[in-house]
């Protein structure tokens, strides 16, 4: 695991980083494997285990599966020529492995969904690849754990010993840590964690990192607002961001301004109604509860006056903060901890970043993001039909 706040805000598409995401970049990194074997491979499956097996299609777990195979990587794919891609290996029933490999692949009959999980994580995966013949020329097996995060697991499906983070300046394993280890070097959060992320690279890199992630949270909340129209699904759950938009500058004009949790809630529905539909969103830490910190901090730079690009780079280090912790102690997979491990965190960084650029000391930061995570405890992931539209996207704005 990657202690990088970097890695938390990992640019994808929609609508699950651990269903969609993870599994896309699992499918990459098996096609980029077996293409360098040319000519041995003449057929590929994929098995699906556990919460990917049950939910898969509603999340779009089969589709990315085959994006993956095909060498699409989730921050750079067209979500818009991604299903075209699909229907055309499903027409085919043969897939170019990372765009190279020619090979047999009938997305109907060779991604096998199980309900049943296996034994070391809810979302497992196993890809084979056989020859003429039939016979295996190579297996591998994964676990997306949150987040977009894969693991390449064992043979017999354990999961590999969790490496030892790398050095820090200032490392801190709990809460108590961070607010201790900042009263020390006199300094916030948000710096602390730059010392932090500037330890295994440049300055400038992390805080390029953290300006493409906040111009894709940008991006997303601009496409939302103005895409209007139905999610994919069945359910015919109507997109409301643009129709909401339409209200809100409607009361502005009249002079009724709106209040600031009316703008914030209308920012949280537009990104998740567009990660719903399978577009460009980030991990914030994870797809399903993408919409939150876009939400706080895109009302913050839109409101506050004299708000600048500055405070989006502290915003997202201190709320990377607390999602490193979460994500070390208990999970921010859905499929693991429940809803409570997306938009609970998700709550929690967002409430620690705003807290640390309108001034908060880090013991305030810190209360914060346990104020934000206490009131998500308990929640469960239960999205019906399996997709990432109801509860989710209303919880997104709750939060």
């Amino acid at each position: 695991m990657s202690p990088s706040v970097l890695d938390l805000y990992s640019i994808g598409i929609g609508p699950s980083s651990s269903h969609t995401v993870g599994p896309m970049r699992a499918a990459a990194e098996f096609a980029r494997d077996v293409a360098a074997r040319p000519g041995q491979v003449h057929h590929v499956q994929v098995e699906l285990f556990g919460s990917l097996g049950t939910t898969g299609p509603g999340h779009g777990t089969p589709n990315a599966v085959v994006l993956g195979l095909m060498g699409h990587d989730p921050a750079t794919v067209d979500v818009d020529d991604g299903p075209r891609a699909v229907d055309r290996v499903r027409s085919e029933k043969r897939v170019a492995l990372a765009g190279a490999t020619d090979v047999e692949f009938d997305p109907a009959t060779d991604v096998v969904l199980h309900r049943q999980p296996l034994a070391a994580h809810p979302n497992g995966m196993r890809f084979t690849a056989l020859d003429h013949a039939g016979r295996l020329v190579r297996a591998r097996l994964f676990y997306s754990v949150g987040g977009g995060f894969i693991v390449d697991a064992a043979d017999d499906g354990a999961l590999p010993p969790e490496p030892e983070p790398a050095p820090v300046p200032h490392p801190f394993a709990t809460a108590t840590e961070l607010v201790a280890q900042c009263t020390a070097q006199r300094v916030g959060v948000a710096e602390l964690m730059l010392r932090n992320e500037t330890a295994s690279r440049p300055r400038a890199d992390v805080e390029a990192g953290l300006r493409r992630a906040w111009a894709a949270m940008q991006a997303c909340v601009r496409r939302g607002l103005a895409t209007e129209g139905t999610l994919p699904g069945g359910l015919d759950v109507r997109r409301r961001a643009p129709r909401l938009r339409r209200r809100l500058t409607d009361r502005a004009r009249t002079g009724d301004t709106p209040d600031r949790i009316d703008w914030a809630t209308l920012f949280a529905l537009a990104v998740n109604e567009e990660n719903a539909a399978g577009g460009r969103v980030v991990t914030a830490p994870t797809n399903g509860a993408a919409g939150i910190i876009p939400a706080v901090l895109h009302t913050h730079m839109r409101f506050t006056p004299g708000a600048a690009d500055a405070d989006a780079v502290r915003f997202l280090l201190a709320g990377g903060a607390v999602g490193l912790l979460v994500k070390r102690h208990a999970s921010i997979s859905g499929a693991e901890m429940g809803c409570q491990g997306e938009v609970g965190t998700a709550c929690a960084m967002a409430a620690a970043g705003l807290c640390e650029i309108l001034g908060g000391t880090p013991a305030q930061v810190e209360n914060a993001a346990e104020i934000g995570i206490e009131h998500n405890l308990g929640l469960t992931c239960d999205p019906v039909g399996g997709l990432v539209q109801i509860p989710c996207i209303e919880r997104n704005a709750v939060a």
